[in-house]
């Protein structure tokens, strides 16, 4: 039942939608002052399952009930949004805030549940994976997530590992291009590889892209251009917090060179770990990424905590904080990475 605590955030944008002016920001406020000044007084709960406890949690249906309702949560607050905001019948500051509400939710549900029923082995979860990337404009997410970023975690060759050093702004703006370029590169060669030509519709990443536009006009044509615009600063805003994530997550952490061909073995060493408990609940589990990245189709209520995990001094909501202001994120953490990696 603790991860009904995941509907905290969707709550917050009703509010966020029924208000008008400086309210309309709640859920903002409640993500990044709340949370992790709740996380604060809780700490953290390095708990895992027992045995008993993991195989009811492999057979309770609960914990998909949980997970697919949020899509229909997403969507719903999504169509609701573009009503409200496809006028202007409010000021620029409730628009602003509503829009804001919704790009939390393109972060928080579209792209996080996609991230974890995207590892999900049944057609079914995976196309309700890209479902939800849709409404974020993330569609190659998919591709590049699963076939590239797991495999070179740690290394030069992953645009998603953050460098030792390196900025969040930079980070963004070289994980957005790489991320996308690496997804491109993925079905490049999968397709040479069959002998197949690259230039065809029959290619994954023309498909996303066109369902991408298609998903674009529809919105355009039904609610007009004011809608499709602030959609657009949400979807955005919805990429910018997945990849302050990815940031948060694999800062500084990378894996030796064991020849010239091979890197070492994904390790829990390789990604940041965080037990504060708000995180955890409301973010279903990513931050117990370690063991996520040594298991990655295990299902968010079985991820355990490791001893030998990278663990960050902070949850996740206040090290995305931490992580705005570059000279305060290298003073925390270049000297943990330095110690984790050595």
């Amino acid at each position: 039942m603790k991860y009904f605590l995941s509907y905290l955030i969707p709550a917050t944008v009703v509010v966020s939608f029924l208000s008008n002016e400086w309210l309309t920001f709640l859920p903002l406020v409640v993500s990044f002052g709340v949370l992790p000044l709740v996380e604060f007084l809780l700490g953290k709960d390095n708990t895992n399952l027992n045995e008993e406890e993991v195989v009811q949690a492999q057979k309770s249906v609960l914990y998909d009930v949980i997970i697919y309702s949020t899509v229909f949560i997403h969507f719903g607050l999504l169509i609701w949004f573009l009503f409200i905001v496809k006028n202007n019948e409010v000021s620029a500051l409730t628009l602003t805030g509503r829009t804001v509400a919704m790009g939390l939710m393109c972060g928080v549900y579209g792209i996080n549940v996609a991230h974890e029923l995207g590892h999900r082995v049944s057609k079914s979860g995976q196309f309700v994976s890209k479902c939800l990337l849709t409404s974020s404009l993330y569609l190659h997410f998919f591709i590049e997530h699963n076939r590239g970023h797991h495999r070179n975690v740690g290394t030069p060759e992953d645009a998603a590992t953050a460098r030792y050093g390196e900025s969040l702004y930079f980070f963004w703006l070289r994980t957005i291009y790489g991320s996308w370029r690496s997804a491109w590169r993925i079905v490049e060669k999968e397709r040479s590889r069959k002998k197949l030509k690259v230039w065809s519709l029959q290619n994954e990443m023309f498909q996303y892209q066109l369902v991408q536009i298609a998903f674009l006009l529809v919105i355009f044509l039904v609610f007009g251009l004011q809608a499709m615009i602030l959609f657009l600063g949400a979807a955005v805003l919805g990429i910018l917090l997945l990849e302050t994530v990815n940031y948060v997550e694999h800062y500084g952490l990378i894996r030796k060179k064991v020849n010239e061909f091979r890197y070492e073995d994904v390790t829990p060493v390789h990604s940041w770990n965080s037990d504060y408990i708000m995180g955890r609940l409301v973010l279903f589990e990513l931050t117990r990424h370690s063991d996520h990245h040594t298991t990655p189709n295990k299902h968010y209520q079985l991820l355990d905590t490791t001893k030998d995990a990278s663990d960050l001094p902070a949850g996740y909501p206040a090290m995305m904080l931490l992580a705005t202001v570059p000279p305060l994120w290298f003073r925390v953490m270049n000297k943990l990475a330095r110690k984790a990696t050595a």
